[in-house]
């Protein structure tokens, strides 16, 4: 009888097994075995001379060294945090600030919060088009609604100068981002019982210390997802700032995903190219693990 129930116990076991087996190929194929051949050519001399001949000279860590001296890479590193941070407060605080007045019960709520999904729905070449002739200084309409208000009295060439091409990029993810911040925050303040809020209130707390004592900390975990997500999301940005400014101009839009673009495919330098991507994986992989160490505290 026991022989039995370890025999159907091992079934099981393997039954796991197989279900999950489809889904670890497709890992390995489509996942495991690019970041691998990426990190292997990062190490080699591949470029548009030689990557025919089969013959791929192992020159260490070269490729990383002339990667690090470049100029274009010290741009790359500060657009793409600057974009990275600056986009991930603005969406965060707008996104925070809806999700606490969609949290109100009141009529038309779902209606509207489900409008406003739709700029987080759209494909990111469409709206990146979107926002290019929004922001185009002959006829675009954000120019328009400034002149007209008077915030400014002339168009401004928002992305052809090197002074404001980067904010017209975070403009335009802020408003891809706001929602998807809303959405999940309005799950955590859903989440929270009106009881505590309730008992708070008998206490006599008011509404600033209610946010403080009971939401905030109540709201951690949903934060934490969101900023961790917005940060991957962002950090990796590339479809986004190749449409809209290829990196222009004069490298004032510059960001990591760009750079190792246009070095393997523009400039065929492949390992160099695979380099900066290794680098973007390193600056994510870090990120990750802060988050996880993070989220092990909470659940101690």
């Amino acid at each position: 009888m026991k022989t039995l129930k370890l025999t159907e116990s091992r079934r099981d076991i393997l039954s796991g097994y197989i279900y999950v087996l489809p889904a670890l190929i497709f890992m390995l194929v489509l996942i495991g075995y690019p970041i691998v051949y990426n990190f292997l050519i990062s190490f080699q001399k591949l470029d548009a001379m030689n990557i025919n001949s089969g013959v791929r000279e192992f020159i260490g860590f070269e490729n990383y060294k002339k990667v690090l001296s470049d100029e274009v890479m010290g741009i790359a590193f500060k657009n793409t945090f600057i974009y990275t941070i600056a986009s991930l407060a603005f969406q965060f605080t707008i996104g925070f600030a809806l999700a606490l007045f969609f949290n109100n019960k009141f009529k038309l709520a779902k209606p509207i919060r489900g409008f406003m999904v739709i700029s987080y729905m759209m494909p990111i070449t469409v709206t990146a088009l979107m926002f290019k002739f929004m922001l185009s200084p002959s006829n675009g309409i954000i120019n328009d609604i400034m002149v007209a208000i008077g915030i400014i009295d002339a168009p401004i060439p928002w992305l052809l100068q090197e002074s404001t091409a980067l904010w017209g990029l975070i403009i335009a993810n802020s408003w891809i981002g706001i929602p998807f911040n809303m959405l999940l925050l309005t799950t955590g303040l859903s989440n929270i019982s009106e009881e505590i809020y309730e008992s708070a209130s008998v206490d006599g707390a008011n509404g600033l210390q209610k946010f403080i004592h009971i939401t905030l900390p109540l709201l951690k975990p949903a934060i934490l997802s969101v900023l961790m997500l917005g940060f991957v999301y962002t950090f990796k940005v590339f479809d986004l700032v190749f449409v809209m400014t290829s990196g222009g101009p004069v490298n004032s839009t510059e960001v990591l995903s760009t750079f190792s673009y246009r070095l393997s495919f523009k400039y065929y330098y492949f390992g160099q190219g695979a380099a900066v991507a290794n680098i973007l994986f390193l600056c994510l992989f870090a990120v990750a693990l802060v988050y996880l160490k993070m989220i092990g505290k909470e659940e101690v």
